[in-house]
């Protein structure tokens, strides 16, 4: 069966779906888009992305063209009508389509809305018993980071550079320090039992799977610091771990071919994983 897609208010056959290439996302990346995860039929953390979804289009001035109670509807219907048991939906907005190609905002135009899903299956990944190992690349991204822009550009060369190193994730540098994965959160836990992430600002994206794991982890009376660190403190670390809304939790057994602890997951990163897979579970809607 051939999977459906949502695209400006139809449901379409995938090899169908199709915007205009004078769509403003096509031309200049003007839009936004969100992921969110599907565990047996349902969506986690739904309402985390939803409202970063509402932040991001309020920070580029993109009026949404359906309210977020809609969005939530087509979700679930496009989940029903693919069947989707376990994977991820993908939501994107964009300023829609004008009749050229000017930089400022079009007048009159109606943004364009498109979603579909794609099966995954999260919880039982063979990545998540093994661990992954990352790579550092310079982090070369606009300074409006924690805006959750369809400009992946620089994600893409950084992902390109781990696949091409055999890794599972690129961790971009500046100034030294860790900013965020090519699409997860970067985390370690010290020798000391802290658990440490960087701070929300506008040099990463408020990840909605970091968020929750950190809140799961101080509701459990955990250490947190939200600050950033360095590779060197990394390699120093008992643990390293990722989280996004595709991996959920991860462990980081290498960083540039060098063993983190002894080189698989931890027993801290195994905790918040089983933690964070309960958490989705039960809140899934």
């Amino acid at each position: 069966m051939e999977k459906i897609a949502y695209v400006n208010g139809s449901y379409v056959p995938l090899s169908e779906a199709k915007v205009s290439v004078l769509d403003r996302g096509f031309l200049f990346a003007d839009g936004i888009y969100e992921v969110a995860a599907v565990l047996d039929g349902k969506l986690v953390d739904n309402a985390s992305h939803l409202a970063r979804l509402e932040r991001s289009v309020g920070e580029i001035r993109l009026e949404l063209p359906e309210t977020i109670a809609r969005i939530q509807e087509i979700q679930k219907e496009l989940v029903a009508r693919n069947k989707l048991v376990n994977g991820m939906v993908y939501l994107e907005v964009t300023r829609g389509a004008d009749t050229g190609r000017d930089f400022a905002f079009p007048k009159g135009v109606k943004p364009t809305l498109v979603m579909f899903t794609s099966e995954k299956d999260i919880v039982g990944a063979p990545s998540a018993r093994t661990g992954i190992n990352v790579i550092t690349v310079p982090d070369i991204r606009w300074e409006g980071r924690d805006i959750k822009s369809v400009a992946l550009l620089a994600q893409v060369l950084a992902k390109q550079a781990a696949a091409e190193a055999g890794a599972g994730e690129a961790w971009m540098i500046e100034d030294g320090k860790v900013t965020e994965g090519g699409s997860s959160s970067a985390f370690i836990l010290t020798q000391d039992d802290v658990i440490v992430t960087r701070q929300n600002g506008s040099e990463i994206l408020p990840g909605c799977t970091r968020k929750a794991v950190v809140a799961l982890a101080e509701e459990r009376q955990l250490r947190v610091e939200e600050r950033a660190f360095s590779i060197e403190e990394a390699l120093a670390a008992k643990e390293a771990f990722i989280t996004s809304a595709s991996l959920f939790v991860q462990g980081v057994v290498a960083i540039d071919g060098k063993k983190v602890g002894n080189g698989k997951p931890g027993p801290m990163t195994d905790r918040l994983r089983e933690i964070y897979v309960e958490f989705a579970k039960a809140t899934a809607v």
